[in-house]
């Protein structure tokens, strides 16, 4: 199948970039056809995100949102910052950049899926189900569109009555819109050396659950956001209770992944801090009705990488453009997929195809995105010398420096950061209890994740024997924690000998594991289209 444009990814900065096509083309009366392909079994079945959201990038997009009827219900009234100690909490003035007058408490996948259906409209070809597992060259080494998985084979590689073969899918301009740590950007990094001149990218994990609680502990548009307990003075990373419509909250917590010890259980964490006294009464006599995790970008400016190469871009967290310290990235997302769009489109109408688009990155640059991620570039990595450290120069770098100190600092890559086991403390964690807090399995369940079991395993071992030889002999298999959804479980042979098994029909597609695992070993691939979790309004 050809098109003029591609893009993986129907998140907020892929749908944006088709929309943004569209309307070019329309305003221009010059024909594009584009495709989106989406992994989830629907637009926004993968989509996880707080999500408190600055419509600044929806107004450019649709200045008419509102009488459009865009998923923005709850507007953002009240502001707390807390800092907890185990049985405390102590209320700090609320930092600038995490002030949300003006924003929205929203569901980001019904938003997508109000995106997709304004793409739609505009003539927009959406594909959901569908995994793109390989990246198309032509013979100049030049990106030529993606190819879709194989579906219909078995876990042994055999081809099942339901075969049928990937298609490939070409185009003049590829868009990756993957989301944190695509695995079709990895070969892109590979391949083009994007990775060359900045920082390794830094990532964390956010593990999001929904409640409805009772109506009379309900506060409508107060956004709450803490840091401290449970996690100790060394660890990044905090929580947030968003209020919104139908007497639901948002409740979640974002976990660093540069910890070092292996003992750490992000999601062990999140329940732990469901049972703080100041928390707990909030979610009594509620209903949990959803779970879900995602990794996100954490490395700000310093990581970003080369946006461009031959026939296609880079957009959205593909490239981590989050804002750490605002605690935003979905109006960045969106923007970066808009500059593409125009980018592209001046291309197109030229005649040019397959060029390297370098002046994206220079759009990119030249756009408030830029400025954001400059003022915050040095508030997460100064976090690297613990929470006093970080909270203190936070404060310094925003209120006297303003952003514009004359040095930045760096980042590490994640999977660098653990101690050996035998150097550290094994942290022992309270039993759930079901009505707070939740095992991993019953909170899978939740998320309505699903695999068809007989395929091939979507999660690769490089080399099986490190998982056993390092893994479990230096960090006491560190993956049997780190995943929130209970794939990795080390189990014993007939005689006695320990393998890692993968459950990967419980995978949610957070990409944890193939961020933090020590050596690189774990490469984590996309599963048959429409496999994994089916987030509702998440």
């Amino acid at each position: 199948m050809e098109y003029d444009v591609v893009i993986v990814g129907a998140g907020p900065a892929g749908l944006s970039a088709a929309i943004r096509l569209a309307q070019l083309a329309n305003q221009y009366q010059h024909t594009i056809r584009i495709c989106i392909l989406e992994k989830g079994s629907e637009v926004g079945a993968h989509i996880l995100s707080g999500a408190v959201f600055e419509p600044k990038a929806l107004n450019e997009l649709f200045p008419d949102w509102q009488t459009l009827k865009a998923p923005l219900n709850t507007k953002a009234t009240h502001d707390k910052f807390l800092l907890l100690s185990q049985k405390e909490a102590f209320s700090f003035p609320t930092p600038p950049q995490m002030q949300n007058k003006g924003n929205y408490i929203i569901s980001l996948g019904n938003l997508c899926r109000w995106l997709a259906k304004q793409a739609e409209a505009l003539g927009i070809e959406i594909f959901p189900g569908f995994s793109a597992t390989e990246v198309l060259y032509d013979a100049n080494g030049i990106v030529q569109g993606v190819q879709t998985n194989d579906v219909g084979i078995d876990k042994n590689g055999n081809k099942k009555n339901n075969y049928q073969p990937g298609m490939d899918i070409l185009a003049k301009y590829t868009l990756f819109a993957e989301g944190a740590r695509g695995s079709l950007t990895k070969t892109l990094h590979e391949k083009f050396k994007l990775q060359k001149n900045c920082d390794p990218q830094t990532f964390g994990l956010g593990i999001k659950e929904l409640w409805e609680v009772d109506p009379t502990k309900h506060q409508l548009g107060t956004v709450v956001h803490t840091i401290g307990w449970p996690l100790d003075q060394a660890t990044y990373g905090g929580s947030f209770i968003y209020h919104f419509e139908n007497n639901q909250i948002a409740i979640g917590f974002v976990v660093g992944l540069d910890y070092t010890n292996p003992y750490l259980d992000p999601y062990a964490e999140f329940q732990r801090f469901k049972h703080h006294p100041k928390i707990a009464p909030l979610l009594e006599k509620g209903r949990r009705i959803a779970y879900g995790a995602r990794a996100l970008n954490e490395g700000g400016l310093q990581s970003i990488p080369k946006l461009s190469f031959p026939g296609g871009l880079l957009i959205g967290c593909s490239a981590g453009f989050l804002n750490v310290p605002k605690i935003k990235g979905n109006h960045t997302a969106m923007k970066s997929g808009m500059l593409a769009a125009e980018t592209v489109f001046d291309a197109l109408k030229q005649g040019a195809e397959g060029t390297e688009l370098l002046a994206y990155e220079t759009a990119i640059k030249k756009s408030w995105i830029w400025e954001e991620l400059t003022l915050a570039r040095n508030i997460r990595p100064a976090f690297q010398k613990g929470l006093w450290a970080g909270l203190a120069y936070a404060a310094f770098d925003t209120y006297i420096l303003r952003g514009k100190a004359p040095w930045t600092f760096h980042n590490h890559a994640d999977n660098k950061t653990l101690k050996k086991a035998s150097s550290c403390k094994r942290i022992d964690y309270p039993k759930p209890d079901g009505q707070l807090s939740f095992d991993k399995l019953t909170s899978v369940q939740l998320s309505n994740t699903n695999h068809e079991e007989n395929q091939v395993c979507h999660l690769k071992l490089k080399d099986p024997s490190l998982a056993i030889t390092t893994n479990l002999a230096l960090y006491d298999a560190p993956e049997t924690r780190y995943c929130p959804a209970a794939v990795y479980e080390i189990v014993k042979d007939p005689n006695g000998n320990p393998y890692l098994h993968i459950h990967a029909q419980n995978c949610v597609h957070c990409k944890t594991c193939d961020i933090k695992d020590p050596t690189q070993n774990i490469d984590w691939v996309p599963p048959e289209g429409g496999g994994g979790p089916n987030y509702p309004n998440m």
